[in-house]
């Protein structure tokens, strides 16, 4: 698997429900399932992500056409704050091993990652670095 939770603590059932979200999100990238990010991203025009703003079907095309590859993620000791039942954040250091335009980049962020639940399914709204 190339997506690593490094966090010794444990997560309440809803935490876990984030934070598997998460994990499932990053794999999408490393298998650029282009599918599976429409998904896992709300139906947004403006979607905050690695390299900046850009529409959720720019970010997901540039995935799909390798402009970015994702090959490994490590997230670190993630914490969740839930604002109410269907609105939460994930903050974590997230440190990622990407190319970007064929340029390998290896990058440690510190990530808050908004989650809104929408028809019983967390989305990611943002992905603040």
């Amino acid at each position: 698997m190339n997506v690593k939770l490094l966090c010794e603590k444990s997560f309440s059932e809803d935490d876990r429900e984030i934070v598997d979200r998460f994990v499932e999100f990053q794999e999408a990238l490393i298998e650029a399932n282009t599918d599976k990010l429409d998904e896992f991203i709300l139906k947004t025009d403006e979607f905050v992500n690695l390299i900046g703003l850009q529409s959720k079907k720019e970010f997901i095309s540039s995935v799909g056409s390798d402009v970015l590859k994702f090959n490994g993620c490590e997230i670190i000791d993630p914490t969740i704050l839930f604002d109410d039942v269907n609105s939460a954040s994930l903050i974590a250091k997230v440190r990622l091993s990407v190319e970007i335009n064929g340029k390998e980049l290896r990058v440690i962020s510190d990530s808050v990652v908004s989650f809104e639940k929408t028809d019983g399914k967390w989305c990611l709204g943002k992905w603040e670095n």
